[in-house]
């Protein structure tokens, strides 16, 4: 469901279509035929629409998230993009469309009811962005909605009741792709205004890939194949981690819908916006790919860092997003935030994402034959990110850093053994430490290969300062296939270490068969730590080690509010204001450090009353990995239910909100006067 938020400026004005809060307005909208009935889930992936368009998905830029409505989304902007497409790579590496979303136009129609391009912005007009750009080879894309007036609280006009008309216009400027958004749409049915553009589309006789975005309020994938290219899944994203995360989980479940010329699309990308850190964009990136979804860059690349655009401009991780088979990747295990997900591929290959969800390094394995592949003597294992090829017997298997993906591509290959056997760096021991106190960690160099490594050396290093010490073999002649060198370790840190996270890097090195010497690294961060006072101590006034939320960032003492920081309100609950907790949005999870000194956790829980009624959420106190509490669903009328948790014996204490299980809508969630009894 739609978050009925304000992003930035974008989502204020929305109409009502199934919760019927807008009523009929008495402006005229022409009559249209009514909606097909519903199809079968299993109907509905077999693509209807035979125009040979976005047979891939869509690749390309869109403004949004990088500029929303300000001065700079302008046609110089656009003209660069298109430039930047070019001098860049990214045509060559397969992005065509620069799309312009929102604000494009100016706010009144003309006296003939045409749309009119905002003079100021683009003095040249449309057509003259859309002939500069379809000269360098690339493709445009505009934005209007499926309603009276688009999202932005100027009140741009919008296509509903202008269908035919805007749509001609669009073609006469020469555009490529739209994008129909749902703001504004007076109740009328999502079918019938979706397909209504289809049609006015189709009659203009020119090829315009249609991108329906009515957020997945209606589950336009189950109806939306012969309608739209693509469709939206979820509400928009947020330069975010949480959000991310939250959008990725939303749109997986949906893999048998999607195909060649009909696309889950789960928003464009936010790389490079400066939010995530670049182990999460390239997660992103990666998941996004697996899932075939669009790639519609939504960073400004005028600044884009050489960072941003390694990631976006990965040809082996485009590769996979781009496969012509046009399958998206399917769930294979999802235990403990442990994510393996694989997606067939025309020539028999799978890609292979290994995604950690959770805060710390985890291993995360699976099998040839379970992401589908048939039986062989031994693989060939690329690594996408890496770029190198390696052999393996059979375990697909990683050690993968906190919200990091290893993304691999495996098929049976005759060839195998003229590739080194990969190899597997693991981590045994907690990663968190307090300062001038010793801890010991075990590291493990696994040979997945048929191949067995030789001369295989390992090593640990810290910060300057840190001791790093082996306290068992760092050196083996050879290590056979399944077979490991098992190295412990001593590490601390000097005492007065200010608490944080800090790197560590874990090197090999070991020979092929043939001599080749192969060298590989894994960088993790430790985390130095203080135990909390005893007593009793409020949650917010303690430093937690993790915060993922859903929409904006965790608030201390106040509600979650909007998506800046900062921006909530008191937190209250059936009208009871309190003056300490943690307002959150599903889903959400908060790590507090408690170092096995602790015995209770205790809140008063519930959805804040900010939400006006909406809201349906679950909490969950987990200890370690033991569930050591939970609500069930609660919601707005609910007020504060008291929630207690022994969490006696645990290093880890984490606070959860699930969305009780009705998809995400208005999720404002409390821990209020939440309190830790060490």
């Amino acid at each position: 469901m739609r978050h009925p938020h304000t992003r930035t400026a974008r989502r204020t004005v929305v109409g009502a279509l199934a919760a019927g809060l807008l009523c009929a307005t008495g402006l005229a909208v022409p009559a249209v035929a009514a909606p097909a009935p519903a199809t079968s889930a299993r109907a509905s992936v077999t693509p209807t629409r035979a125009d040979g368009l976005a047979l891939t998905p869509p690749m390309g830029f869109n403004n949004w998230n990088s500029t929303n409505c300000r001065a700079e989304f302008d046609e110089s902007m656009v003209k660069g993009i298109a430039d930047l497409f070019v001098t860049k790579g990214l045509k060559d590496a397969g992005y065509q469309y620069v799309n312009l979303d929102d604000c494009w136009a100016l706010p009144a129609r003309d006296a003939n009811g045409r749309l009119v391009a905002d003079p100021v912005r683009f003095p040249g007009g449309i057509g003259a962005v859309a002939d500069y750009v379809h000269s360098k080879g690339l493709k445009l894309g505009i934005y209007t909605s499926a309603g009276t007036k688009t999202c932005n609280n100027a009140g741009f006009p919008g296509a509903l009741g202008h269908e035919y008309s805007d749509a001609q216009q669009f073609a006469d400027w020469g555009v490529d792709y739209l994008k129909y958004d749902n703001c504004n749409n007076q109740g009328v049915d999502a079918r019938l205004r979706y397909t209504t553009m289809r049609d006015a589309l189709k009659a203009t006789g020119r090829p315009i890939v249609y991108s329906i975005c009515e957020w997945g309020q209606n589950k336009p994938w189950e109806w939306a194949a012969g309608i739209g290219h693509l469709w939206r899944t979820t509400d928009d994203i947020s330069d975010n981690w949480g959000s991310m995360l939250s959008i990725l989980k939303q749109n997986l479940p949906l893999a048998p819908y999607a195909g060649p010329g009909h696309w889950n699309d789960p928003d464009m990308l936010e790389v490079g916006n400066g939010g995530m850190t670049d182990t999460e964009y390239r997660t992103h990136f990666s998941m996004w790919s697996v899932m075939a979804a669009p790639l519609l860059i939504g960073s400004d690349l005028r600044k884009a860092s050489e960072a941003t655009l390694d990631i976006l401009g990965n040809r082996e991780v485009i590769a996979v997003d781009q496969d012509p088979l046009g399958r998206q990747g399917a769930v294979v295990s999802s235990e403990d935030g442990r994510w393996v997900v694989a997606k067939e591929m025309k020539d028999g290959s799978r890609a292979v994402a290994l995604f950690n969800e959770t805060g710390s390094p985890q291993r995360i394995a699976t099998t040839a034959r379970a992401v589908g592949l048939p039986g062989a003597a031994a693989y060939t294992l690329r690594d996408l990110w890496e770029h190198r090829s390696y052999n393996t017997a059979g375990t697909i298997s990683a050690t993968v850093p906190a919200h990091g993906t290893v993304l691999v591509r495996v098929q049976p290959d005759r060839d195998w053994a003229a590739n080194p056997p990969a190899i597997e760096l693991g981590l045994d021991g907690s990663l968190l430490l307090e300062a001038g106190r010793p801890a010991t960690l075990t590291t493990t160099v696994t040979d997945l290969g048929r191949t067995p490594a030789t001369r295989v050396a390992v090593s640990l290093t810290g910060p300057a300062g840190w001791t790093v010490r082996p306290e068992s073999a760092v050196r083996a002649p050879a290590v056979p296939t399944g077979k490991a060198l098992r190295t412990r370790w001593t590490v601390s840190a000097p005492a007065g270490t200010p608490t944080g996270s800090y790197d560590l890097t874990l090197r090999t090195s070991h020979r092929s068969p043939g001599g080749v010497r192969v060298e590989g690294a894994l960088a993790f961060a430790a985390g130095v730590v203080v135990r909390p006072p005893a007593g009793t101590s409020h949650l917010s006034d303690l430093p937690w080690l993790s915060a993922a939320n859903g929409y904006g960032p965790v608030e201390r003492d106040t509600s979650n509010g909007e998506s800046a920081a900062g921006d909530g309100h008191p937190i209250t609950l059936g009208g009871v204001v309190y003056a300490k907790g943690l307002g959150v949005h599903a889903d959400s999870a908060v790590e507090f450090y408690t170092g096995a000194s602790c015995r209770t956790v205790t809140a008063d829980v519930g959805v804040d009353d900010e939400k006006d009624g909406r809201g349906t959420v679950a909490f969950e106190i987990w200890a370690d990995g033991r569930k050591a509490a939970a609500t069930g669903v609660l919601t707005n009328a609910m007020g504060a239910r008291p929630l207690s948790a022994d969490v006696s014996g645990a290093q880890v204490v984490r606070l959860v909100v699930t969305d009780g299980g009705d998809g995400i809508d208005s999720d404002h969630a409390d821990w209020a006067d939440a309190r830790l009894v060490c």
